[in-house]
């Protein structure tokens, strides 16, 4: 009898191809910087900015937001595309009222969160520059 206990990777078509776990986080406050944490794997992911004043950048790393332009600004009252990203940290700035809404996948945080894909063992390090992927 097989003791393997099999898990789904990064690469596991599957766990993109059915629909996501919903996440929804409203009402974040970006006035400064505001790290928010999947409890897994992203599919895909959609940010409003509900801010009448505040341009929203948003990253994948602290370093992101402020690092030669490795971010996406968000207009005041904007909504972004559906983001087909695999992440499981988002960076953001500069407003008061945020919301993210994600399909989350059955992929462990641990397969991004980890020194061997990721150098600084935590998310993707591409925003400082490198593309990843």
């Amino acid at each position: 009898m097989s003791t393997y206990d099999y898990k789904p990777g990064l690469g596991n078509v599957g766990s993109y191809q059915v629909s996501g776990v919903p996440y929804v986080n409203g009402a974040i406050n970006a006035t400064s910087e505001a790290k928010l944490t999947f409890p897994s794997v992203t599919s895909w992911i959609v940010v409003s900015n509900a801010d009448g004043n505040g341009v929203l950048k948003i990253g994948f790393s602290s370093l992101g937001l402020s690092a030669n332009g490795n971010f996406l600004e968000l207009a005041d009252g904007a909504v972004s595309p559906r983001l087909e990203v695999k992440v499981t940290e988002l960076y953001l700035l500069g407003s008061n009222n945020v919301s993210v809404m994600a399909g989350l996948t059955g992929i462990t945080r641990n397969r991004i969160d980890n020194n061997v894909t990721s150098p600084d063992g935590t998310n993707w390090s591409g925003s400082a520059g490198a593309l990843v992927g």
